[in-house]
């Protein structure tokens, strides 16, 4: 007799779970969990990118001969500068979802740009090659940002 109670209990937890209501709400649940796991892990992601920025300026600037000068190409420490800002805007991105339980395309294709652009930046014709794929990619996602853009605040009126 317990045992079919057990059974019976079972049976009815498992049909409310798989109700479209029930589901959705722990579908949206484990999508909160996930977000916030990814917003710490992003944390210790811009602090430790931070700490290597910090780092390397410090012992570039003030420990190495010749003092007040730079021993690295800028343009590795301006890339690392973008780094962090890269890790600030996915950090947004994360944020905002958690906000708003939607994907911020604006966000998203802001963050990409940068990426790109950051590439550019850093770009070294003799090891990289050809600045083609990245024109294209600026191109598309400038484009792309525009249109989005447009459309946001068509329907924000």
């Amino acid at each position: 007799m317990r045992l079919r109670q057990q059974v019976t209990n079972l049976f009815r937890f498992l049909t409310l779970a798989c109700k479209d209501e029930s589901f959705l709400k722990a579908i949206r649940t484990v999508e909160n969990v996930v977000s916030k796991i990814m917003a710490i892990a992003l944390v210790f992601v811009i602090f430790g990118a931070l700490f290597d920025l910090l780092r390397i300026l410090t012992f570039d600037l003030f420990l190495t001969d010749p003092r007040g000068a730079f021993s690295i190409p800028l343009l590795k420490i301006f890339g690392m500068f973008l780094n962090v800002l890269i890790a600030l805007e996915l950090m947004e991105n994360v944020t905002a979802y958690l906000r708003h339980h939607t994907i911020q395309l604006e966000l998203v294709i802001i963050t990409a740009l940068t990426a790109v652009a950051r590439k550019v930046i850093i770009f070294d014709s003799k090891a990289d090659g050809d600045l083609t794929g990245l024109a294209i990619a600026v191109l598309s996602l400038s484009i792309s940002y525009w249109i989005v853009r447009s459309q946001n605040k068509i329907h924000k009126h």
